[in-house]
């Protein structure tokens, strides 16, 4: 099979790997000087460069060149440039061929997940062929051919199929569902709770509170996909509770190291400006509040993440806050 990556970050090189191990692809990345580099020593020097690629796969800047004869087309660069790229993709993509989104955020501007961006970025013909991975997979060990196991979501269960054949290795097991929603907003909503979770463990509080950060982040994760749709049971499983346990507490976590950062008393303006790579967690920390706030979900955790990744607020002081609230029932909303 002939497959098309767009977006040579860490995900994107993984996934790449992934799938060159089965067959050819084509990635595209942004320089060209990248896509030379990954063609002539099978490394990409920007992102995982320990690893050796395979030889079937081939780089390139030119995204018609990426496209042309692509029998599946995955999607992974960062969510809030999703929409425009999406707008240069368009013209070389026929229907029929599964396109899927492999990035996790919600539009900071539109408060859409990246399905809904998609399907009004994208030509309305191929809003059938869309279909979205996630799951717990952290880049490194996913080229490195640790096992592990993701989700495929789609509105058409031939698409699931199809992209769970295309991408299913004995290391990379795949499992589909119907609930797009819910594998969607599992995947955005746990790097929140991650940079929760780092700031607890930056401010030494232990394994006490790490569990009930989980736990109630969760919970209010469900909260608000149930409340835009979802299964509930999703949020049980591998785009649920599997990605948030990694990375709330996995130390490859780019979400939990801001928040562990954050924990120790560092502004999160300084943080980011010396990460090379994106915490997906931080813009989504905004849109996950306005969209709780317009969908009158109550969700304290990621309220005062984006208190402390917005605004400044001490970790300590919004710990405090949370655990000061009102008593409640557990089940209770909020």
């Amino acid at each position: 099979m002939q497959t098309a990556v767009i977006g040579g970050g860490s995900w994107g090189t993984a996934l790449s790997t992934v799938l060159a191990r089965k067959g050819s692809v084509r990635l595209w990345v942004r320089e060209p000087s990248v896509a030379a580099a990954i063609n002539t020593e099978h490394r990409n020097p920007r992102y995982q460069s320990e690893f050796l690629l395979p030889e079937t796969l081939v780089a390139t800047s030119d995204l018609e060149e990426a496209l042309s004869g692509a029998e599946l087309v995955t999607l992974v660069v960062p969510s809030h440039v999703t929409r425009e790229l999406c707008g240069r993709i368009g013209p070389y993509l026929r229907p029929g061929i599964p396109i899927v989104g492999a990035s996790k955020g919600i539009e900071v501007d539109t408060l859409c997940t990246m399905e809904q961006v998609l399907g009004e970025a994208l030509p309305r013909a191929l809003r059938s062929d869309l279909a979205f991975l996630s799951g717990p997979s952290f880049a490194a060990e996913t080229i490195a051919g640790m096992a592990t196991a993701v989700t495929v979501a789609a509105r058409f269960p031939d698409v699931a199929a199809a992209v769970q054949a295309a991408f299913s290795t004995p290391y990379f097991r795949c499992y589909t569902t119907e609930d797009v929603t819910g594998v969607e907003l599992g995947g955005a909503l746990k790097n929140v709770i991650a940079i929760a979770a780092g700031a607890a463990d930056g401010l030494g509080l232990g394994f006490n509170s790490r569990a009930a950060l989980l736990t109630r982040g969760l919970a209010e994760i469900t909260r608000l996909a149930v409340r835009l749709g979802a299964n509930p049971l999703t949020l049980a499983g591998l785009a649920g509770m599997g990605d948030l346990v990694l990375t709330c507490t996995g130390t490859l976590s780019r979400n939990r190291h801001v928040g562990f950062e954050i924990g120790r008393g560092r502004k999160s303006s300084e943080i980011i400006a010396e990460m090379s790579q994106i915490a997906e967690g931080v813009r989504t920390a905004k849109s996950a509040f306005q969209l709780a706030l317009r969908e009158g979900v109550e969700m304290p955790i990621t309220a005062e993440v984006y208190r402390m990744v917005h605004e400044d607020k001490p970790a300590q002081a919004a710990i405090r806050d949370l655990m000061g609230r009102e008593l409640k029932r557990e089940r209770e909303n909020g």
